[in-house]
């Protein structure tokens, strides 16, 4: 009896720790994400200077420099926001982002700079993830 209590414990604990890991994204399926719906404007390197640059009214900002320029702080409620529209951004699509019910969803929650939970869907939380690992500072 004891050794399947120990069992389910211990699959709990791996369940557990699964979806807190899914609730912090994915870095490297952010990269495939930001690849496919951000690279032509924002550019490989995300400094802005994507091939879409020359054609655009709204010059793409450079999302390497997120967290210096709010502190060195990422500014993690603004950016979920702008992705998934709720924070429209003209440059995105106003209200609807361009790149239409993709990041639509709320299968995952982020905490921001404040500690306050965000809810927003899976594939934002891997951009996101993806989006602070290339902060410079």
């Amino acid at each position: 009896m004891t050794r399947v209590f120990d069992l389910s414990v211990l699959s709990l604990a791996v369940a557990l720790s699964a979806s807190a890991a899914s609730a912090d994204g994915d870095a490297a399926t952010g990269e495939a994400l930001y690849d496919r719906y951000c690279a032509a404007c924002h550019g490989a390197e995300a400094t802005g200077h994507g091939p879409m640059r020359a054609v655009l009214t709204v010059q793409p900002s450079d999302l390497t420099a997120l967290s210096a320029g709010n502190d060195g702080v990422f500014p993690m409620e603004r950016v979920v926001k702008r992705i998934d529209g709720r924070d429209p951004l003209v440059a995105h699509g106003s209200q609807k982002p361009v790149y239409g019910d993709f990041f639509d969803g709320d299968g995952a929650s982020l905490r921001t700079e404040s500690g306050q939970p965000v809810i927003t869907s899976t594939p934002v939380a891997d951009l996101v993830a993806y989006l602070q690992n290339l902060q410079v500072q």
